[in-house]
């Protein structure tokens, strides 16, 4: 019988390939018939058959989809599924041909014990009992096969090490027995009933065809024997198992790809063409067995072909021999070439031992599959061998499928395979034929394979260098974001399905060294505010600048900060915007930055607190004109003061997150301090909700309204109202008071320079190079109302874990310096606080 293989075109030698007879498919077929019979084992044949042609198909559209290099099935794999799943399949395949190679040669040695008794070292004897009849069988001890495997393994090993000349020049050796032992074989099928009588031969018969039809399942012995007491039953998915390996050689020229002159026609060609003529020779063998001997025949007779062939038997012994040696040749040769190209694209370290030049030879992989091999030889054991090597290649033959149907049914501009008979839902069937085929076999090697396969996945993803191949998977995520963001439309998010998308504000008012893009808090910062890591961050900086003049600075700057992410674990994505200011910038950003929904909607930086001591005099000017961007763009805005105390996940936080909730913000304080609780640093922490009523009478009224609101919110936090008329008559704190009237002191020293400025030039009022009107009652008013919250905070709120409060904004027409004035007394001596400013958006629901 036919191996289906394929030897490739060389890059200097052009012939077919000859395909491969193995010793262990000439006692299948003829066992596989006398137990299923000819029907069930025609559906057998077809099985295993549409498997590799569906898998041969989608082989040929990946192939033909542009210029290919070494590693075969490997590579193909590797760079449509990414080098993860390219490299766990990659490397169970060579597994699996370093296993075959064994399979291959202990099926040539025992053909070769079979034929020439005489050169046993220790045979053994088994008795075969059928009713009455007692028959004594011989067959090749384990230790004959052992001792021979390894001394034909090293020969073979020999020939390999040669090169691939060598072995194109040899393998035109194995064609001519085959095809001599074909005719033998087929002519004595047709002259079996004419002058050649032998027991159990009936030639070409109706009538054995009418009872070799049906199945008949039974006990062997070990060594494939019937016997009512052996320890094997064989049904149809063992038999699945046991002939499945006969079609396991399509991969053998994709192998080998790096010696072909042109990947793109002969895996194609030759491998479509060496799965059909061998799947149409087993389907005939099938039809021809049965018809030509007894089922008894059928069950005993370990090499029926050479009793049957003409004129010369012991040719088929030959063909037979050389094919399955020419078969461990093929496995030998492949497997390491598999192995130096899964090491040379550099993505496990530990491979790096077999990695080789462009055009060497894999010396050093060639070696340790020469060990697999040997080591599976010592083992001696075909049915232990066998679903291994099934296991491993169903794989190969899985990803490859898997392969093409990512492919063709991405469909991406880059897909344009030459081949054009190819069909996503072809691949899905492929691919869905190798699991069932495995499960099948055995559901135990199965589950043993697909777990190794995972350890090497898993150990890929966290060993492995990061390799972007251009993969599918990479295109699949590319359109479902882009159908998720279609899906998401423009329209208003609903409040349950509202995520914080936070613009992290790098490096807004410098202070940093050149190497640090990012404040080292900010992350952590940014990751308080995801439920469970989920959401995406924004980390954004500003270069000044010209763009033309500073676009490599801007790529340096963002790699720099894409590390930096990485680095803390955080879900987010750097962005590098150059303008000619930072105001500038930003305008831009809080415009243009994001998609549809997918815009970020807070915007998140660390309050200037170092503007005064620098003297930063341009800050405030900037400061103010963010906030009231933010506010244009309806953007949130979150405001982190005593960033640098900010605390990491290891860093617990004991007593309370207090939110002095003064204007309605969306609900956006108290999802955050929820997020807050969340986290392993802040889950021992409660929440205090502060709100200030007018009356005394109203208090008791306000607290159950915020308590009934809060319960329905699914929110747990202890309400704490406060009256306007106790907070009239409270006590300032003394460094409260000294604050204000610092204060107080530099805006009445600013407002005269400005003064001085107008009557000398004799225009308006102007601050931050625009007019302004300042009433003095108004900005006092605002400093007293920002020195009684402050004095609250102090009173309430001083040893509190985070404070919230609500960000007042820039009031009209007031000089931006005022503002930081405000600011700065609201911040005083308060070490950890978020000022939070929502937008006309609720962020939470009472509704489930």
């Amino acid at each position: 019988m036919l191996r289906n293989t394929m030897l490739p075109v060389s890059k200097k030698i052009k012939h077919l390939n000859p395909q491969r007879i193995d010793a262990e498919v000439v006692w299948k077929i003829s066992m596989i018939v006398g137990m299923a019979g000819i029907g069930e084992s025609l559906l057998l044949v077809a099985f295993c058959g549409s498997c590799t042609f569906l898998t041969t198909i989608s082989l040929s559209a990946i192939a033909t989809n542009g210029a290919m290099k070494g590693g075969g099935p490997y590579y193909l794999i590797g760079r449509a599924l990414g080098p993860e799943v390219g490299v766990s399949i990659g490397l169970c395949f060579f597994l699996g041909n370093a296993v075959a190679g064994a399979m291959y040669v202990l099926g040539a040695v025992e053909t070769f014990l079979d034929a020439v008794p005489a050169a046993g070292i220790l045979r053994e004897t088994v008795t075969r009992v059928n009713g009455t009849d007692i028959a004594p069988i011989t067959r090749p001890s384990l230790h004959d096969l052992q001792i021979y495997g390894i001394v034909v393994t090293i020969l073979l090993c020999f020939i390999v090490f040669g090169g691939v000349k060598i072995i194109n020049r040899v393998a035109p050796a194995f064609l001519v027995p085959v095809v001599f032992s074909l005719v033998c074989i087929f002519s004595g099928i047709l002259l079996a009933r004419n002058g050649r009588p032998a027991a159990g031969i009936t030639g070409l018969s109706s009538e054995s065809f009418k009872d070799n039809w049906g199945p008949a399942y039974q006990r062997t012995s070990n060594a494939g024997i019937p016997d009512p007491n052996g320890k094997i039953y064989w049904s149809f998915n063992a038999l699945v198992g046991l002939f499945f390996p006969a079609v396991t050689g399509i991969m053998a020229g994709s192998n080998r790809s790096a010696s072909l002159k042109d990947t793109q026609r002969s895996i194609p060609i030759g491998t479509l063409a060496a799965t059909l003529t061998t799947s149409a020779l087993y389907l005939v063998s099938v039809l021809f067995f049965g018809s030509v001997a007894t089922r008894d025949k059928l069950l005993t007779d370990r090499l029926l072909t050479a009793s049957i062939a003409w004129p010369f038997p012991a040719i088929v012994y030959v063909g037979i021999i050389l094919s399955t040696l020419g078969a461990a040749l093929q496995s030998l040769t492949g497997a390491p070439r598999l192995l130096a190209a899964i090491a040379n694209d550099d993505i496990l370290p530990v491979l790096n031992y077999f990695k080789v030049v462009d055009g060497g030879e894999p010396h050093v992989a060639t070696f340790f599959t020469a060990f697999i091999c040997i080591g599976c030889v010592v083992i001696g054991n075909l049915d232990l061998i066998s679903p291994t090597i099934t296991m491993f290649y169903l794989l190969c033959y899985a990803g490859v499928n898997l392969s093409c149907f990512l492919l063709d049914l991405l469909d991406a501009p880059s897909w344009r395979p030459r081949w054009k008979f190819h069909h996503w839902s072809l691949s899905l069937v492929g691919a869905l034929l190798c699991i069932v085929i495995m499960f099948l076999i055995s559901w135990t090697f199965t589950v043993v394979s697909l777990a190794l396969a995972s350890l090497i996945y898993y150990y890929v993803s966290i060993k492995g260098k990061a390799g972007d191949w251009g993969d599918g998977f990479k295109s699949a995520y590319f359109q479902l974001a882009l159908r998720s963001l279609r899906s998401l439309g423009a329209s208003q998010v609903h409040p349950k399905n509202w995520y914080p998308i936070p613009l992290i504000f790098c490096r807004p008012w410098g202070k940093l060294p050149e190497n640090v893009p990012c404040h080292p808090k900010l992350a952590d910062f940014a990751n308080c505010m995801k439920k469970k890591g989920r959401g995406m961050s924004i980390f954004i900086s500003i270069i000044d600048g010209d763009y033309h003049e500073r676009v490599e600075d801007a790529k340096a700057a963002c790699k720099q900060l894409s590390t930096y992410i990485d680095y803390k674990q955080c879900e987010g994505v750097a962005e590098i915007v150059v303008a000619p200011n930072m105001s500038e910038g930003f305008r831009g950003i809080v415009q243009t930055m994001g998609l549809g929904n997918l815009k970020p909607n807070i915007i998140v930086m660390r309050y200037p607190e170092i503007w005064r001591r620098e003297n930063l005099i341009e800050i405030p000017a900037t400061f103010v004109g963010i906030i009231n961007d933010c506010i244009v763009a309806n953007k949130a805005v979150v405001i982190v003061k005593g960033l640098d105390e900010w605390p990491n996940e290891y860093q617990r936080q004991y007593g309370t997150i207090d939110l002095y909730w003064i204007v309605r913000d969306g609900g956006l304080m108290l999802l955050l301090s929820q997020l807050l609780l969340t986290k392993d640093s802040f889950e021992g922490c409660k929440i205090q909700v502060f709100c200030i009523a007018e009356e005394d009478s109203d208090a008791e009224g306000l607290k159950a309204d915020v308590k009934k609101f809060l319960y329905d919110l699914r929110m747990q936090a202890e309400v704490i109202v406060i009256s306007m008329k106790s907070w009239e008559g409270q006590g300032e704190q003394q460094e409260s008071i000294e604050a204000f009237s610092a204060a107080q002191g530099r805006i009445a020293s600013y407002l005269g320079e400005m003064k001085e400025r107008a009557e000398r030039d004799k225009t308006p009022l102007m601050a931050d190079g625009k007019p302004v009107v300042v009433n003095e009652q108004q900005v006092e008013k605002f400093l007293y109302t920002t020195l009684k919250l402050n004095s609250t905070i102090l009173k309430y709120s001083r040893m509190a874990a985070v404070v919230f409060v609500s960000l007042p904004p820039p009031p009209a027409n007031h000089p931006a310096f005022f503002y930081m004035e405000y600011m700065d007394l609201l911040v005083e001596n308060v070490p950890r606080l978020l000022i939070v400013r929502g937008y006309r958006r609720d962020v939470v629901t009472l509704f489930t």
